[in-house]
Order: C-alpha cells, then structure tokens, then sequence
C-alpha cells in the first residue's frame, strides 16, 4: 500500500514537472526581406514592418536586433510574446546625405527561439537622385 502511494505520488510529481517545466519558443516572420523599390532621395528616410509569431510552447524572447549600418535603426517588441502570439520589428532605413542606388543591409536578429537563434532579415531599395545637376555632381564623387 504505501510503495503504490509513494508511486503515486512521484507519478504525479512526474506529470506536473512536464506540464509546468520551461516550453521551448520557436519563431517565423512573416518575411525575411523587403524591398522598399525605388524612392527619391528627398524621401530618404523609410520604414517597413516584420512581423513574427510564436509557434513555440514557450514564451519568446528578442535579445537583440542589430543592423550591420547605422543608417538602419531596428525597433522590436521586448517583452515576452506567448506561444500563438505576435510581435513586431520595426526597421528604419536612413538614407539622407547618402550615395543614391541601390542599398541591401542586413539586421541580425538574436532570440531565445530553438529554431533560430540567430535570424539574418534584410531590406533593400533604389535611392534615387531627383535632378540631372544633382546626379552629375554624384558621379563626380570619388
């Protein structure tokens, strides 16, 4: 009688310890790339949305989200977001007193996610020059 409660209890133990241990966070955005298309340079700076979700059981944790510019400043929602949830990373891409054409830059993304820890998004775009003085001046620089 008492080896069958003792069983019952680490059973039961057991069971709770799975049902409440630690889940594991697993991530995917909506998209890994956006392409901003072509814009003048009067309206340098632009911005786009990534969006991601929890597909995991645990809750899911952005450590850092680091662009490889500084003309590119990322935002991102930095609480927990819970397994089904969304979340946000803004990314702002300044292209003002810079080389017009074409620009890709990278923003590494680091989480607690166990399918990707590390995640590369991009955006990219064509900066264009407005007027033909301007442009001629561009190809003058070094």
């Amino acid at each position: 009688m008492m080896k069958n409660l003792v069983l019952c209890l680490l059973l039961l133990v057991a069971g709770a310890g799975s049902v409440c241990g630690k889940g594991k966070a697993d991530i995917k955005f909506d998209k890994l790339t956006h392409d901003f298309g072509t814009f003048p340079e009067s309206e340098g700076v632009v911005s786009c949305v990534f969006t991601f979700t929890n597909t995991g059981d645990g809750p899911l944790v952005i450590h850092q989200a680091m662009a490889t510019c500084g003309c590119t400043v990322p935002e991102y929602t930095e609480e927990p977001v819970l397994p089904g949830k969304t979340g946000t990373l803004k990314v702002t891409y300044n292209g003002v007193g810079r080389y017009p054409g074409h620009f890709r830059k990278a923003i590494n993304v680091r989480t607690n996610a166990e399918n990707g820890e590390l995640i590369r998004l991009y955006i990219e775009g064509n900066m264009t020059v407005e007027d033909e003085d301007a442009e001629k001046e561009q190809v003058k620089r070094p």
